[in-house]
């Protein structure tokens, strides 16, 4: 799998990394991705991801992974988060049916 967070989109960076010389060297910034279990409350199961750190703390922001992705834009996610999105949605309107 790609260094890529399945939440953001966030991924690799490239640059120069430059010497007391002024050499100029490619270097890569890595994002900080982390393998993590997020609980979701529509589905009432646990789902792992590897996601960013900053993205970890918009979800912790947004009150909780269903609601994250409810207000993500599809191009971002990953396939595996289109999914669960899609089933978040499908799971809501079978219990709200008139919202």
């Amino acid at each position: 799998m790609a260094r890529r967070c399945e939440l953001t989109g966030k991924d690799v960076l490239v640059g120069n990394k430059v010497s007391h010389a002024n050499n100029k060297s490619r270097r890569r910034y890595l994002p900080n991705l982390q393998k993590v279990t997020l609980m979701s409350d529509t589905l009432s199961r646990s789902i792992r991801l590897k996601v960013s750190v900053n993205a970890l703390r918009s979800v912790e922001h947004n009150g909780g992974l269903d609601h994250f992705l409810l207000k993500a834009h599809d191009d971002v996610l990953s396939l595996r988060a289109r999914r669960l999105k899609r089933d978040i949605k499908k799971k809501r309107a079978l219990v709200q049916p008139g919202a």
